[in-house]
């Protein structure tokens, strides 16, 4: 395929490199137009994923919900169970266009990612019942469902890998936590087995959060603005990612992992979420060409799809062997005074009240419009 940059397939590159290229967004128009299908058969799109601000910016323009929420409406259906709705058939549309992929993979991509309610992340019990509801609701095969990685959230996360539901841990910052998510997820695995599930149909990602992470550490560095602290700026976020992914290499070969491979078992990738630059002095490209690594996932918005195919240049791996001058940014934080615990802490709380709000917004704004269509199918 010829793109922006002429004879070079970038996307290309980078999926040959071992990234699966997901596309961070869905929306209904995206779906109805043809858009997704177009993305997954000109720029290597393998997979999807969705959250609250993604689905609350989605339905607050335009008019592409609104016959089903006519509906919805007609029906006397309430907020909580419309929102449901909404979100649930635009993720089958999604894994329907993705099937294919899924099916060529052998469902390794063509996944298609759906939240559970942001609200109940400090709630075990009631994620562990809001995932299988969504498992149920979606009913699809290639459907992830995301569990944050919270420490109510490392119990659910087992528990639903268990009953054989694929899923998608989210808002991972902390390297610890990290460590945690794979323990809970060879348990979920181990879990399955003793149940008599297929391993090899369960499939899982662990989403780790990366332009964030640069612009907290970058707040607290401009703050100090001493050329030692400017030094490490836009360091940090990489430099987290890919420490993360030593202990991807570590975990998945030890003798733990083998035994659940050797039953069928398929390793937990790392996902590199929020990868759009937030800070215009960054390039756009900045956190695809230094997070490369085989058997990782890339989740973009299309900004910066578009980007990579148009101005991306790859240098190969730029995370394997890495962990040493990694290891130096994160020291180098340290002596500064910027502490990493406190830094990773504030982004998960931070991290599950955006979405959180996110969801509120939603729920405000499918509530208002029922009400609207409510009082006009009654002729009020």
């Amino acid at each position: 395929m010829t793109t922006e940059q002429g004879t070079r397939d970038v996307l290309a590159e980078l999926t040959a490199a071992g990234v699966s290229i997901w596309l961070d967004d869905i929306g209904r128009d995206r779906l109805s137009t043809g858009n997704l299908a177009t993305l997954v058969r000109d720029l290597h799109v393998r997979g999807v994923t969705s959250n609250p601000t993604i689905f609350e910016h989605s339905m607050s323009k335009g008019t592409a919900y609104d016959t089903q929420l006519a509906d919805l409406a007609t029906r006397g259906i309430g907020v909580d169970e419309a929102s449901r709705a909404m979100t649930t058939y635009d993720i089958r549309w999604a894994c329907d266009v993705l099937r294919p992929v899924f099916d060529d993979s052998a469902g390794v991509d063509g996944r298609v990612s759906i939240e559970v309610d942001p609200r109940l992340a400090g709630d075990t019990a009631r994620t562990t019942a809001e995932a299988r509801a969504l498992c149920w609701a979606v009913d699809r095969p290639n459907a992830l469902i995301k569990i944050p990685a919270t420490k109510a959230g490392l119990p659910a996360i087992t528990s639903c890998l268990a009953e054989g539901i694929s899923i998608n841990v989210t808002l991972i910052f902390a390297l610890r936590r990290y460590e945690e998510v794979i323990d809970a997820f060879m348990a979920g695995l181990e879990g399955a087995a003793a149940a008599g599930k297929q391993l090899s149909s369960i499939e899982s990602v662990a989403s780790f959060f990366v332009s964030r992470v640069d612009t907290e550490v970058d707040r607290r560095i401009d703050a100090l603005g001493t050329p030692a602290a400017k030094a490490l700026r836009g360091k940090a976020a990489v430099a987290n990612a890919r420490l993360a992914y030593e202990i991807f290499e570590e975990r998945f070969a030890s003798e733990r992992w083998q035994a659940l491979a050797a039953k069928g078992a398929r390793p937990q990738r790392p996902l590199w979420a929020s990868t759009s630059t937030k800070d215009p002095a960054y390039p756009d490209t900045k956190y695809v060409v230094d997070l490369v690594a085989p058997h990782t996932v890339n989740t973009m918005p299309e900004s910066t799809l578009r980007a990579m195919a148009d101005h991306g240049v790859l240098r190969g791996d730029t995370i394997t062997g890495s962990y040493d001058e990694a290891r130096a940014v994160i020291d180098g934080l340290e002596s500064l005074g910027i502490s990493y615990d406190d830094v990773v802490a504030v982004l998960e709380d931070e991290g599950v009240r955006k979405f959180s709000d996110s969801w509120n917004d939603v729920l405000k704004t499918i509530g208002e419009q029922l009400e609207t269509l409510g009082d006009t199918a009654a002729g009020r």
